[in-house]
């Protein structure tokens, strides 16, 4: 990764620093790799529900390396960095909106693209099992943590052998969230209040699925996450959107 890659605009999301699974070195590297004038950290970027857990949280050199890349951002390219509030970071709630020169604390925003307008969220709030059984929400995240740690043992093994890496633990994640986004019309709720708002689309994140589709005319874009996906969102200066995933980088 050591050409640097142009973007009018980065969206990232779900990168859950605190938690033993956040892939902070990996963000961390794939940052130092473009520049933008635009950062958008879409929610769950810091867990603190993971940090609020003592045996779980985590916190190193890494994490201090990932913000003294974002302020090297802001300081020599002049990049304007938005950080917009998730379920897990729902402690920014207390300090939402809040503008300190380029950096920017919202609860979401719209976001010009070209000639076309995108509502910008984390999209909890349309998760009818987050927003309304937050008890179910968290036991699922602990459920998720276990399924993390018997992923890194399998892999282990798994090299041992000489075969592939193999994540059954996103496998399952994505069946769970799929069911649920399902069940709740997670994105037709996101592309209907997007059009509500008089925007041509919805940039989101939450389900740790990165996709780009269009549901009824408008489109749905989502981030994914950096836990174990590894992907982001980058629009060019002609306003065209593209999935970014790091093992291809």
């Amino acid at each position: 990764m050591e050409e640097r890659s142009s973007y009018r605009t980065v969206v990232l999301s779900d990168i859950h620093l605190g938690s033993r699974f956040s892939k902070v070195k990996e963000v961390g590297d794939f940052l130092s790799s473009v520049d933008c004038e635009r950062l958008i950290f879409n929610g769950d970027t810091i867990d603190g529900w993971q940090l609020q857990k003592k045996e779980d949280a985590f916190w190193g050199t890494e994490h201090s390396r990932f913000f003294r890349i974002i302020m090297k951002m802001v300081e020599k390219h002049g990049t304007e960095v938005f950080f917009l509030r998730g379920n897990h970071d729902d402690f920014l709630d207390k300090i939402i909106p809040m503008s300190m020169g380029k950096l920017n604390i919202l609860k979401d925003m719209i976001l010009e693209s070209g000639s076309d307008k995108y509502f910008v969220t984390h999209g909890d709030v349309f998760d009818s099992i987050t927003s309304n059984m937050k008890w179910v929400a968290r036991l699922g995240d602990v459920v998720y943590n276990i399924l993390l740690r018997i992923n890194v043992m399998y892999n282990r093994i798994q090299s041992w052998r000489g075969r592939p890496y193999y994540s059954f633990s996103q496998a399952i994640k994505n069946s769970v969230k799929k069911a649920v986004s399902n069940a709740s019309d997670f994105d037709k709720m996101l592309t209907d209040m997007a059009r509500t708002k008089g925007c041509q689309g919805v940039i989101c994140g939450h389900i740790h699925r990165p996709e780009d589709r269009f549901i009824d005319g408008v489109r749905y874009l989502n981030s994914g996450d950096w836990v174990e996906t590894m992907s982001a969102l980058a629009e060019d200066f002609d306003g065209n959107w593209k999935i970014l995933m790091y093992k291809e980088l």
